[in-house]
């Protein structure tokens, strides 16, 4: 796949998760929810990649302990916080905090690469970031203010970190020589493991739902949104590098959006279509920017 394709599928995907995630919400813990949705997903990665004879040369010694980190990170804490957050945070803020991962893959290819700063990237960061707040803009005043918004606000930051910590260990998993699919696998494993441990460690009681609706919306996060957009994802960072590709997470909320117009009556505002104008300009600033060694 071409790089643009790559990303194409990545925000398609992912934008349309954000309406899949809340078929699933209801009597099922949160914590649940991500380990059925990691589990599974790392046995369909692990059955097509034996289906494809490449069960072998996985991850081992530590390789092995880098590609459970980045599930831990990437693929249930920062998921099972921005759950937790989103019981007090609209759809329109979760999307703005989780857009700094942005800023936040910039700084930590600095941070732990030496990666030099690409101002055009960080421009196109800031411009994106300011079309996601005009575009929710009319959600701030359905906002609850108090303790509960802090705390919420809080495990958002915490998870898009988490997330951009993942997306770092993927990059020196990358250059380590770790394929994506089967590292990915190990990770998804491990997360799914992880969470579960953090359930019961929480008292949440096992459970799952056994309707069309959760079941449908399970098996489409775990194999649509979690093994292909991934590995598209995690494909298109080794190629870009994390800061570039992280830009994703600006423009999937606007695929969101269309769906929502479409089975939830959203409309549309002058500050939605200014909004939407900046991200478009900051998504062809940030891919069209130059990386810089």
């Amino acid at each position: 796949m071409t790089n643009l394709l790559l990303y194409l599928v990545t925000v398609l995907i992912w934008g349309t998760t954000w309406y899949v995630i809340k078929l699933q919400l209801g009597p099922v813990p949160e914590s649940w929810s991500v380990a059925w949705r990691f589990f599974l997903a790392a046995a369909a990665l692990a059955a097509w990649l034996g289906l494809r004879g490449r069960l072998n040369n996985l991850p081992t010694g530590r390789d092995l302990l880098f590609a459970c980190a980045q599930g831990i990170l990437l693929f249930s804490l920062n998921y099972w916080l921005f759950y937790l957050a989103s019981n007090h945070l609209t759809t329109g803020l979760v999307a703005i905090i989780f857009s700094l991962i942005t800023i936040m893959n910039i700084g930590n290819q600095f941070l732990f690469f030496g990666t030099a700063v690409n101002p055009r990237l960080l421009i196109a960061s800031l411009i994106g970031i300011t079309g996601l707040v005009l575009v929710f803009y009319p959600e701030f005043a359905t906002v609850e203010y108090g303790d509960n918004l802090l705390y919420a606000l809080g495990l958002g930051v915490l998870a898009t970190w988490f997330a951009s910590l993942g997306n770092i260990i993927s990059v020196r998993n990358s250059r380590a020589g770790l394929p994506v699919m089967r590292t990915n696998m190990v990770g998804m494993f491990a997360g799914a493991a992880f969470m579960s441990l953090i359930a019961l460690a929480s008292g949440d009681p096992v459970s799952i739902e056994l309707t069309p609706r959760y079941l449908g919306a399970l098996v489409y996060l775990a194999i649509f949104g979690s093994v292909i957009a991934f590995g598209c994802y995690l494909t298109l960072i080794h190629r870009i590098g994390a800061d570039k590709g992280a830009y994703a997470g600006v423009a999937f909320p606007i695929v969101a959006l269309i769906i929502s117009t479409w089975l939830e009556d959203y409309r549309w505002t002058l500050h939605a279509l200014v909004g939407v104008a900046l991200i478009v300009c900051g998504n062809v600033l940030a891919l069209s920017s130059r990386q810089r060694d």
